[in-house]
């Protein structure tokens, strides 16, 4: 199926494009391309670009057309590298052929644009910009593919950082030539940024990590002149990281982003959406335990549009100057890459829900009416239906959930419950998964529950902080309180029962396989299982250690699954890639030989080629296949068979 990736709406208000992901026709990748939306209901959605390369990023000029980045080749250029590096292109708002318009020898990595300034980020190795590209030639030619470190992170998620660091360059419009290296000497500075362009293009809005001394770091929002590169803080402190989206209003006045302090091991990490004055730094407004996926300004300056995580789904809310949150949408939709018109009259946005994938709409701002626009993408039919649930834990806290149920499920036919469990763990199930979908296991006839235990967001700081450094024994207790109001339901077969979960979710699942025999299977994907061993190796130990303290105190062996081997009965399908460096293979190989030596009835499927996450199309289809086939075999009692995907 086709994936909405990205809404833009021009300046004027006039024209929406979308980045579209969809299957290869090798069918063994993902491509993606540039659509145009109807900005009113009724019209049609038709592509813009094509290319093998593909297309991403898309961003509109002041003038309205579209600049995006691709590693398609440049049919202007007589000597055209085969490894091509992402570049910046144009495609004109009049008509004609997209144009390249601007490249790094490391390549091109995101793209904003205000008045007749275009901001990029490239890849350059330490030292001169001029030099990069010979410097990249020299070290391929000598087949050195060594990075010397000085500081920390040396990997982050699933890339290894280095030898090139990510920098700034601003040129101006039309015709982009000779971008300015703006951040000449980032360091790690930019790991991650989001950043914003004024609209007079004289500034770029963004954030800096700051690295601290013992592999600390925090980060802050720094103003630099797109003329001279002069850099100046507008907002830093201690203990505290201030993250993207970075959004700045209209008038050029005021930036949006949010705050996020620094954890210790009794207080839990604090979230809050900060409006401050550009030029002097000042905080004009804060709102409390809101968490933007999304920030987009009204047309007059005067507010700022925010989509949060609110008791599992992602409503829109609109935060004034002078403080506060309203929430403007209802119901159990999600909302995300919002566009406000220039008119003040509508708000464009993609949304979704547990129960459908992203698809453009338009939100009236005078209440809050939502209109569908043509998607590039069909419609889905789910195969069952979706449910909320409720239960109360045992400390009074009511906990709550989403339950998809297979068509046909009832009281005469009750269907198969599968648990699962959200990663994170501060996250929350409040939107469509194209990666652990549960319509998929609903079409197979499973039930699936997915509930926001302690550690969600979307339900005030208080839920966080009490998963907060306790996380087996506390989300343990949520997790099974749900559980049980959900099997004592007559469309549901309480004893044919499984659970399953990835990342935090993971760690989850090996803690629940011991401390309870209840669930005939256990699904762990990329799962934490030795928490001493996990904090020092993965991509990120800075910030775990904050909540548990110095590695080999008494919280990583009290809150280690892997101290609770000698309790596992039932049998366990632990998934891992190799490439995945936030929770490394060191844990899932761990895992596995501690349930080899123990002699617990186990299987480990293992992706070489895969991260965090299982992205490519034929190891997806392996991943539900032996998902399933596994629950077949120990929920539903069925004999053993093996996946066709895996020859």
């Amino acid at each position: 199926m086709p994936r909405v990736l990205s809404l833009r709406l021009s300046p004027d208000g006039s024209r929406l494009v979308s980045v579209v992901q969809a299957l290869a026709p090798d069918g063994r990748s993902y491509g993606t391309s540039i659509w145009a939306v109807p900005v009113e209901p009724g019209g049609e959605a038709y592509r813009l670009t094509r290319s093998a390369k593909g297309e991403t990023g898309a961003e509109f000029t002041p003038d309205g057309d579209v600049l995006f980045v691709s590693r398609r080749p440049d049919p202007a250029a007589e000597d055209e590298p085969e490894d091509g590096a992402a570049a910046l292109w144009l495609l004109p708002a009049a008509g004609g052929e997209a144009r390249k318009v601007a490249g790094r020898p490391g390549g091109v990595t995101g793209v904003r644009a205000g008045g007749g300034t275009v901001v990029f980020g490239a890849d350059v190795l330490d030292g001169d910009a001029d030099t990069d590209g010979d410097r990249r030639r020299s070290r391929k030619e000598g087949g050195v593919s060594a990075i010397l470190h000085e500081g920390y992170p040396i990997r982050f998620w699933d890339q290894d950082l280095g030898p090139g660091r990510t920098r700034l360059f601003a040129a101006r419009l039309p015709g982009l030539a000779e971008p300015r290296d703006l951040t000449p000497d980032p360091g790690g500075a930019l790991l991650e940024a989001s950043f914003a362009v004024t609209p007079d293009g004289g500034e770029v809005v963004t954030t800096w990590r700051v690295a601290l001394p013992a592999g600390r770091s925090r980060s802050e929002v720094v103003a630099i002149s797109t003329a001279t590169g002069e850099r100046r803080v507008v907002v830093a402190g201690d203990d505290t990281d201030f993250i993207g989206p970075v959004a700045v209003s209209p008038d050029g006045r005021h930036v949006a982003f949010v705050r996020e302090t620094h954890g210790t091991e009794e207080r839990a990490v604090e979230f809050s959406l900060l409006i401050a004055v550009i030029a002097t730094g000042e905080v004009v407004a804060r709102a409390d335990d809101l968490i933007p996926a999304g920030l987009a300004w009204a047309a007059d300056s005067a507010s700022v549009f925010a989509s949060c995580d609110h008791h599992g789904r992602r409503p829109i809310f609109r935060v004034p100057l002078e403080g506060g949150a309203e929430r403007l949408t209802t119901g159990d939709d999600s909302y995300q890459e919002l566009c406000p018109s220039p008119d003040g009259r509508h708000l464009y946005a993609l949304r979704s829900s547990v129960g459908r994938p992203p698809a453009p709409v338009r939100v009236a701002l005078d209440g809050g009416e939502v209109a569908e626009l043509t998607s590039p993408a069909p419609a889905v039919e789910i195969p069952g239906t979706l449910t909320e649930v409720t239960a109360v834990a045992d400390d009074g806290t009511e906990i709550r959930g989403w339950l998809t149920l297979p068509a046909g499920a009832s009281e005469h036919d009750p269907a198969p419950l599968l648990l699962w469990i959200h990663g994170g763990p501060i996250a929350s199930w409040s939107d469509w998964m194209w990666r652990w979908n549960p319509w998929i296991m609903a079409e197979h006839g499973y039930a699936v529950l997915m509930p926001d235990p302690c550690l969600s967001t979307g339900y005030g700081q208080q839920m966080i902080q009490r998963g907060w450094g306790d996380w087996g024994p506390r989300t343990h207790a949520d997790l099974m309180a749900i559980t049980d109001a959900c099997v004592a339901r007559p469309d549901i077969d309480e004893g044919r029962t499984a659970v399953m979960g990835g990342s935090f979710g993971g760690y989850m699942a090996n803690w629940v396989a011991g401390h309870t025999d209840r669930f005939r299977a256990v699904v762990t994907h990329a799962s934490l299982w030795n928490l001493d061993q996990f904090a020092g190796t993965t991509d990120w130990s800075m910030y775990w250690q904050r909540e548990f303290g110095e590695p080999g105190s008494d919280r990583y062996h009290r809150l280690s699954p892997h101290a609770s081997l000698s309790e596992i009965r039932t049998p366990m399908l632990v998934i891992h890639g190799d490439k995945d460096y936030r929770v490394p293979i060191g844990e899932a190989l761990r895992l596995w030989w501690d349930l080899r030596r123990s002699s617990v009835e186990s299987k480990f499927l293992y992706f070489p080629d895969e991260n965090h996450w299982i992205l490519k199309p034929g190891n997806t289809v392996a991943w539900y296949e032996t998902i399933l086939a596994f629950l077949a075999q120990h929920v539903l009692g069925e004999e053993w068979k093996r996946p066709e995907s895996l020859g």
